[in-house]
């Protein structure tokens, strides 16, 4: 699939089908993510896969019930290793969060390659998350995402359009 069509085809997935992910499209996707840059490429992250059914349902009121989390074969927990990052984005804070972010998206966007889909979870309680995948200190999750089959086609929503959130030269 081309690049801007992949882009074009993420959409946030809310019904999975039950099919299993194939180990090798699973480990694709995973790959994109390992090659994701990070600040001065340290590569702070960690991902959990969940594959086992009663671990992923303890995952739904760990995410705001959000219910179609369990529904999709796999749930990814993208975390931060947070003495592991660099802390000197903007001269003084933590690229962390932000190197996670970019991995677990090209995570999502290799998904999407592979005609999977998936939706990009941060509305969960970071204790609970934590207590259900024995998350230790010093692990910081960031984001979930659940992977699968979509059971229906997600519809576009709405972007504003680029003059709205472009300008050139000097902030306006």
């Amino acid at each position: 699939m081309e690049f801007y069509e992949v882009i074009r085809r993420r959409l946030s997935v809310r019904a999975y089908k039950p099919d299993p992910v194939p180990e090798e499209v699973l480990n694709r996707i995973l790959e994109a993510g390992r090659l994701a840059p990070s600040a001065k490429n340290l590569q702070p992250w960690k991902f959990i896969i969940i594959r086992d059914e009663k671990i992923r349902q303890a995952l739904v009121p760990a995410c705001r019930n959000q219910q179609f989390i369990a529904q999709a074969p796999v749930i990814i927990c993208a975390c931060a290793l947070l003495e592991q990052a660099w802390k000197g984005m903007g001269g003084y804070w933590s690229a962390a969060e932000i190197d996670v972010t970019i991995a677990l998206e090209h995570i999502i966007l290799a998904a999407a390659s592979e005609g999977l889909g998936t939706c990009w979870i941060g509305a969960f309680i970071e204790d609970e998350v934590r207590k259900v995948l024995a998350i230790p200190e010093g692990v910081k999750p960031v984001a979930l995402t659940p992977l699968g089959w979509p059971a229906q086609e997600p519809r576009p929503r709405p972007r504003k359009e680029l003059k709205e959130i472009v300008c050139y030269e000097r902030y306006s």
